[in-house]
C-alpha cells in the first residue's frame, strides 16, 4: 500500500532493499507446476505478472495462497509498478535479489521489473542479474552512493563503483558484476 501511494508524487530516487521473484514463461519452464501460487503467477502467460517484488505482509500471502487482486497482499508484480505513475523518480535502486531478470519475448525485448519501472516513467534503474551476497551487495551500495555524491552523475558513478568493486574482487566478479544500469 505504501509504494503504491507515491503514485503521481514519487520521489527523485527510490531505494529498494527487498527480494524479486521472476517465474520462466510456463511454455518453456522446466519446473513443474506444484503449488497453489503457481496458479497466479507462474503459470501467467503475461511477463509482467510472472516477477514482482516481494514486500511486507507477502509471507502469508505466500504461504496460505491468500491473494488479494485490489487489496494489499505484499506482493508487488511488475503489472502493479507498471500502472503507477513514477515520472518524479529519476532513479530505482533494486538491491535485491534476481530483480533485474525478465522475459525475452521477440522482438518485444526484456520484459519484467526493468520494463515496469521504465512504463511507470522511472529514467534510470539499477539492479542486479543475479544473487549477490549481503555484504557485497552493502559494499556496492555504499560505494554508489558515495561516488555518485561526489561525480553527480548516476552513470559515472555506476562506472567507477564497478571499477573499484572489480579490483577490490577481482577473481570474484560474481560479487559485484551482477549489478547493471538501465537507462
Amino acid at each position: 500500500g505504501q509504494f503504491k501511494s507515491l503514485s503521481g508524487q514519487s520521489p527523485s530516487l527510490i531505494h529498494i532493499a527487498t527480494h524479486g521473484f521472476f517465474f520462466e514463461n510456463p511454455e518453456v519452464s522446466k519446473n513443474s507446476i506444484d503449488d497453489d501460487v503457481s496458479n497466479i503467477y507462474r503459470s501467467s502467460r503475461d511477463p509482467l505478472l510472472r516477477s514482482g517484488l516481494i514486500l511486507s505482509g507477502a509471507n502469508q500471502a505466500w504461504e496460505n495462497n491468500n491473494f488479494y487482486s485490489d487489496d494489499e497482499d505484499g506482493i508487488l508484480t511488475a503489472m502493479e509498478i507498471a500502472n503507477l505513475d513514477l515520472s518524479n523518480t529519476n532513479v530505482v535502486v533494486l538491491s535485491a535479489c534476481e530483480t533485474g531478470l525478465g522475459d525475452i519475448n521477440g522482438s518485444e525485448g526484456v520484459y519484467g521489473l526493468q520494463r515496469a519501472f521504465k512504463m511507470a516513467g522511472v529514467d534510470t534503474l539499477i539492479m542486479s542479474l543475479w544473487q549477490v551476497p549481503d555484504k557485497e551487495t552493502a559494499i556496492f551500495m555504499e560505494t554508489f552512493y558515495e561516488n555518485w555524491n561526489e561525480d553527480n552523475t548516476i552513470r559515472a558513478a555506476f562506472i567507477e563503483t564497478q571499477r573499484s568493486l572489480s579490483k577490490t574482487y577481482k577473481d570474484e566478479p560474481y560479487k559485484w558484476a551482477a549489478f547493471v544500469l538501465f537507462e
